[in-house]
This record gives structure tokens, C-alpha cells and sequence, in this order.
């Protein structure tokens, strides 16, 4: 019988990183799941059997000692980062020292986790990194210039890992989520009708799928948004 599969995710909270976990663990992988703070994934845990390491992606030590903890499993299959800062505002109001930290966050803490994984995955021959996008990483908003900034350098990144690492057999994608994110008991479910807001589970779905698409015809990006977002 095949060793299972393992899957890091990276930046874990109760929202679509959580319906990650429980969809790879369903699909029978052993799931790492990485936070600055565990405490919180407790229940996750005891739900999915995942193993939580904490992390701060910005810092390269935390991440490297993730991926060592992993390295102690065997290989790793897929990785997914979900971490992403913001600092909210008009320019003139906000913080350099907050702006900073939320790029690092949202790209910088990218680049560590992806450098970790590839290290890994060209020796092995073979595997997935998937990046979580937003609007953001192609359209910037009022009052989100931060946001933008990070999400455009993730994007940015994440194409060129994916010229640079598709020939080496490895699958790198982005995923623009173009709307809101459906939570348990959201208030704003209902106000433009059923299925207004993404379901992370459906979202968790299509991560999968990007992982287990034949290589003849991988995608590096997709976009999904509910039925009734603008484009």
C-alpha cells in the first residue's frame, strides 16, 4: 500500500485553511497545519488527526523548523499558503511599520514557505504548491493599498514559480478569491440570495483539484468568485 500523502498548510484558522485540512485528511493525507498560534487549532486537530506546528511565516527559522518537523514524515506532496496581512486606511493614514509587516505577511512569509517546498520537491521529483490570492492580486481597491501591494507581489511570485518549477514535474498555482468568504452563522449570506458568498468547503474542493490535475494540462491560476460577483 502507498505511504500517504502529506499536506502543509500554511496559516491555519477557522475559516477556508480549516476546510483545507479536513479536505485533505478526508482524502487521506497527513496534514500539517502551521499558525503563529496552535491553541487555536485545537479542534481541528482532534477533527482531522492533523499535526499543528507553530510558525511565524515571516521568519525563516520558524519556517524552515516547520518543514523539518515534516522531513521527519517523509516527503511533502502539497503545500498551501493562506497567510495574508492587511493594514486598512487612506495612504495618508497608515502606518509604514503596519504596511511592512503586512506585506511580509502576505508575500515575503510566500516566498519562505515556497523556497522551503521547492527545496524539497526538486529533489523528489514531484509535487504542489498552491498560493491563496484575492481580488487584490489583480485589481487594487480604495483604502487597500497594502492589501494590494502584498497580493500583487504573491501573484507575481506564484507565475514565476510556476515557469520556473513546472519543468522540474513540480505544480505551482494561484487561486484569485474574487468575493466573499461564507462563515458559520454570516450575516451576509442572505443578502444577495443563495450561494452569494464562496463556500470554503467548495473552495477546499478546487485546491484539491488543482493537486491532482494530469499534467498535460495544468493550470497555474484560477479564478472563482460566486455567481453573482461582478466581474
Amino acid at each position: 500500500m502507498p505511504a500517504a500523502e502529506r499536506a502543509v498548510i500554511v496559516g491555519v484558522g477557522s475559516g477556508l485553511s480549516a476546510s483545507l485540512a479536513r479536505k485533505c485528511a478526508a482524502d487521506g493525507m497527513d496534514v500539517f497545519v502551521a499558525a503563529r498560534d496552535t491553541a487555536k487549532l485545537a479542534g481541528l486537530v482532534k477533527e482531522t488527526g492533523a499535526t499543528a506546528i507553530a510558525c511565524d511565516a515571516t521568519q525563516a527559522e520558524d519556517v524552515a523548523r516547520l518543514f523539518a518537523a515534516v522531513d521527519a514524515r517523509g516527503g511533502v506532496d502539497l503545500v498551501v499558503y493562506n497567510a495574508s496581512g492587511r493594514a486598512r486606511g487612506p495612504i495618508v493614514e497608515l502606518e509604514p511599520a503596519a504596511v511592512a509587516e503586512a506585506i511580509n505577511v502576505t508575500a515575503f512569509g510566500g516566498f519562505l514557505v515556497a523556497r522551503e517546498a521547492a527545496l524539497r520537491m526538486t529533489k523528489q521529483g514531484h509535487g504542489t504548491i498552491l498560493f491563496t490570492g484575492a481580488s487584490a492580486a489583480v485589481k487594487g481597491y480604495p483604502r487597500s493599498s497594502s492589501f494590494a501591494m502584498g497580493k500583487f507581489a504573491l501573484r507575481g511570485l506564484a507565475q514565476s514559480l510556476a515557469r520556473e518549477l513546472q519543468p522540474q514535474n513540480i505544480h505551482v498555482g494561484h487561486i484569485v478569491i474574487d468575493g466573499g468568504i461564507a462563515k458559520e452563522n454570516d450575516p451576509r449570506a442572505n443578502e444577495k440570495g443563495p450561494d452569494a458568498l464562496l463556500d470554503p468547503d467548495a473552495i477546499a474542493e478546487t485546491y484539491l483539484s488543482l493537486h491532482r490535475q494530469a499534467r498535460s494540462a495544468w493550470a497555474w491560476e484560477i479564478e472563482l468568485r460566486p455567481w453573482v460577483e461582478n466581474f
